[in-house]
């Protein structure tokens, strides 16, 4: 009996010694369900969402060409508020070579643009640690990346509330933003948006990528979106002020007195 009293006292404290630890597992699975966080962008601009090791994400990026903002409610209607007027279409995918490491390849129409891109999630929010923290280097190029290389390094800083929010300021440089011109610009924003779960499985969005300092022609690009997630897949009708979808484009700004209907489907693969 004194023998089982003390394989019993110790087994206690194994299990009470090992709490903490498998709290800290939980808390660092890369492929858990974050409720608040449920993708790897807002509309454009980026997140602090973990990719497990050796996992991937497809994300296809969808713009109408039609200007919501001219013609009359039936001119608008009879043209299905863009699905007769071709868009702007986008494919990425996503791997994560190594823990807290994720790299991709994306390829937009729009110039026949290609961005690789490589985000590192450096620091989780936690604890005494009240912000996410992630830092972020691409390069893009028109042409199938033949010309105009555009470079670009930034950070992601988010924070989550509870399950229910989520927001984020990106500051971002941008080289080579005027090559169009033949001038050799850069271009610093300060992308700030943020997700709200107002059901269950549905979320609004919002975003908006104020320049200040550098080449800043045009306007401030934004976009605001509703969301439905379900499971690995996310479904978004978003509206945006311009097209672009790369750290280069946005960086370019959006158009005045213009905006664009589209749709976000992304795919996680774990």
């Amino acid at each position: 009996m004194a023998l089982f009293r003390t394989a019993l006292l110790w087994l206690s404290v194994c299990v009470l010694a090992a709490a903490p630890a498998a709290a800290q597992v939980i808390e660092d699975d890369d492929s858990a369900l974050q409720l608040e966080q449920p993708t790897f962008r807002l509309i454009n601009l980026p997140t602090n969402l973990r990719l497990p090791r050796y996992k991937s994400n497809f994300d296809l990026t969808h713009r109408f060409n039609l200007n919501l903002r001219e013609g009359s409610f039936t001119d608008l209607a009879s043209n299905l508020f863009g699905l007769d007027n071709g868009a702007t279409v986008g494919f990425e995918y996503r791997f994560a070579p190594i823990r807290r490491l994720q790299t991709s390849i994306y390829r937009v129409s729009a110039d026949r643009t290609i961005q690789l891109y490589a985000k590192y999630d450096a620091w989780r929010q936690r604890g005494s640690m009240p912000v996410s923290v992630s830092v972020l280097a691409s390069v893009e190029g028109a042409d199938n990346f033949q010309e105009r290389h555009a470079p670009a390094v930034g950070a992601v800083v988010g924070r989550s509330f509870g399950n229910r929010a989520s927001a984020y300021a990106t500051p971002v440089w941008v080289h080579n933003t005027a090559a169009l011109l033949g001038e050799d610009r850069d271009t610093f924003f300060v992308g700030v948006g943020g997700r709200f779960r107002i059901r269950p499985t549905v979320y609004v969005v919002g975003e908006m990528a104020p320049r200040v300092d550098g080449f800043t022609p045009n306007t401030t690009a934004y976009g605001f979106a509703i969301e439905k997630r379900a499971g690995g897949h996310l479904f978004q009708l978003n509206f945006n002020n311009g097209q672009g979808s790369t750290l280069g484009q946005i960086a370019r700004g959006g158009n005045p007195g213009q905006l664009y209907m589209g749709f976000n489907i992304s795919r996680k693969f774990f």
